[in-house]
């Protein structure tokens, strides 16, 4: 029987290594696939990209497996940062690394793949699929503390139809063991945090280089000028650090962000209690539904709100169709903190991820 094909993105951490190593030992025609999605060198001048893709020819050889890079960087530029800073520039929090998987890894990377004669695709997320009958259900890892279907929720039947997740019912110390027991370079290599094109290098400092921030007043509700914020896009609803008002009379705990109000650039800030931070209910204009849109137009369901956040009862109401403002409400059992706009809801139906989409307002 002839071995099916399997292109792996290889990223150069342990967790795209290990996948790889899984499937060339389950008997797949492994093929490892690098991508270059951002051309820049870091704040020390370091290019990481050069560091991650000798850790994928490392990985590689020491496993036996052929291994190409290709350069999405322009289709990166255009389907996700443009939409990145149009989001920033409209005081909005967005989250690229969802809209990179949707866009990126199972948009040109999933037809690179084809084109080397791929019959799936792998990667070393975090998650589970289950294919029934032609049906792709996007499932919950094993690794409670790791799992990623938090990004993947914008994913299309299409996209998920040919795709394996082999870390899907192991734990993260399970992943660095077997790394570690075979030689993988990248055994000990640290995992990669911040967005994800980014890295860990300073954010306020990257965005300057391209969006002008306006500074502006920070104000009470009742008036009071507290101070000045150097542009409300690197503000958060819920905020404490980096506030910058220190000194001023607080008896009542830290000062945090309440309102970014973009009309006026006035940034609203308050103390004490957190009331007004709590939200009942959030809108949406659009879901991306897993693996179908529901039957029912009012369901129960769990969600979260933002990433390693533990899942939240809530109620679902469907309004309208599907793009319309406001089409979609969602009530929460308990009041919920710092609802963001521009983050992801996504919803859970036991072990099954069942869709999501983008935060567009809060309702207290």
């Amino acid at each position: 029987m002839e071995k099916k094909t399997v292109v792996v993105g290889m990223s150069g951490g342990v967790d795209s290594s290990v996948a790889a190593l899984l499937l060339k030992q389950q008997g797949y025609n492994v093929i490892g696939l690098f991508m270059v999605n951002w051309e820049e060198s870091d704040e020390a001048g370091n290019c990481t990209v050069e560091e991650d893709y000798s850790d994928v020819r490392r990985v590689a050889n020491l496993i036996g497996v052929p291994y190409y890079t290709v350069n999405f960087s322009k289709e990166y530029y255009d389907r996700v940062f443009k939409y990145f800073l149009d989001e920033y520039s409209r005081g909005r929090t967005p989250n690229p690394d969802v809209l990179c998987n949707r866009e990126i890894k199972f948009g040109p990377f999933l037809q690179y793949a084809k084109e080397l004669g791929a019959d799936y695709i792998a990667t070393g997320h975090y998650c589970a699929i289950s294919h029934e009958n032609g049906v792709h259900y996007l499932k919950k890892a094993k690794d409670q503390n790791k799992d990623q279907t938090y990004f993947l929720n914008q994913l299309s039947q299409d996209q998920l139809a040919d795709v394996l997740f082999p870390l899907g019912n192991m734990d993260k110390a399970e992943v660095r063991k077997i790394a570690e027991e075979n030689g993988l370079a990248t055994a000990a290599k640290k995992d990669s945090t911040g967005i994800c094109f980014i890295g860990e290098r300073n954010f306020r400092k990257f965005l300057m280089n391209y969006l002008p921030a306006q500074s502006g007043e920070i104000r009470t509700y009742d008036g009071r000028v507290l101070g000045e914020h150097i542009g409300l896009m690197y503000y958060t609803i819920g905020q404490r650090k980096g506030l910058n008002i220190g000194g001023q009379k607080c008896d009542e705990g830290r000062w945090f962000v309440i309102e970014k109000d973009l009309k006026n650039n006035i940034l609203y800030v308050a103390h004490g209690e957190e009331d007004k931070l709590y939200s009942s209910a959030l809108t949406m204009d659009s879901c991306n539904w897993i693996p179908f849109p529901p039957k029912e137009k009012v369901f129960h369901c769990t969600a979260k709100f933002r990433y390693r956040q533990p899942e939240q009862d809530c109620t679902v109401r469907i309004l309208g169709e599907n793009g319309e403002k406001g089409s979609i409400l969602v009530e929460f059992d308990e009041k919920q903190r710092a609802i963001t706009e521009g983050q992801y809801a996504v919803f859970y139906d036991g072990d099954n991820c069942i869709g999501g989409g983008v935060i567009e307002s809060a309702i207290l």
